[in-house]
């Protein structure tokens, strides 16, 4: 097994275990809407089920609308995603890193909708009465893996300009 593939096996395959392990317990020890505080004013276990994307996002939308509208991004997101992982070299850790995170955090939320018709979210922070909207370990890899996809480019680009200056000189 070379090099890209143990990091899209081992941080994918780690996310989306992680991820469903912490969804099928809060299913299976909360009651929907059952919320825990864990810091008080500023961090609680909540179940809550997601039918929409992030923010909620076509969540009032019809129901087999939504089923087939995630399924296709999802694919395509997948589909991209591998192309990605393709065209990354094997010593771009940061790239592949990040590629990993997004594959694991998109097939977790992904196999919440075939499962479930929508997912499952836990992990809700505030601020006394104001709510981040609730998510959960995929959300977090995904949000992860795009952090650092953005830094990536940022850095690339800069190397890039540093590299064309110098050889301007």
């Amino acid at each position: 097994m070379n090099r890209k593939t143990f990091y899209l096996l081992s941080i994918s395959g780690s996310i989306i275990l992680f991820d469903q392990i912490t969804k099928i317990l809060v299913q299976n020890r909360f009651q929907l809407h059952e919320s825990i505080v864990v810091i008080e004013g500023y961090f609680s276990l909540t179940y809550i089920l997601n039918p929409g994307a992030a923010f909620g996002f076509l969540a009032d939308q019809n129901p087999t609308f939504r089923m087939i509208f995630f399924a296709v991004v999802s694919v395509v997101a997948l589909i991209l995603l591998g192309v990605f992982f393709r065209e990354t070299p094997e010593d771009d850790r940061m790239g592949l890193v990040a590629i990993s995170l997004l594959f694991g955090g998109a097939i977790g939320n992904m196999i919440d909708r075939i499962r479930l018709g929508e997912v499952i979210d836990f992990l809700d922070f505030y601020i006394e009465r104001y709510h981040w909207p609730a998510f959960n370990v995929a959300d977090s890899a995904i949000t992860i893996g795009i952090t650092l996809l953005i830094l990536h480019v940022f850095i690339q680009n800069k190397e890039e300009s540093a590299h064309e200056l110098k050889a301007s000189d």
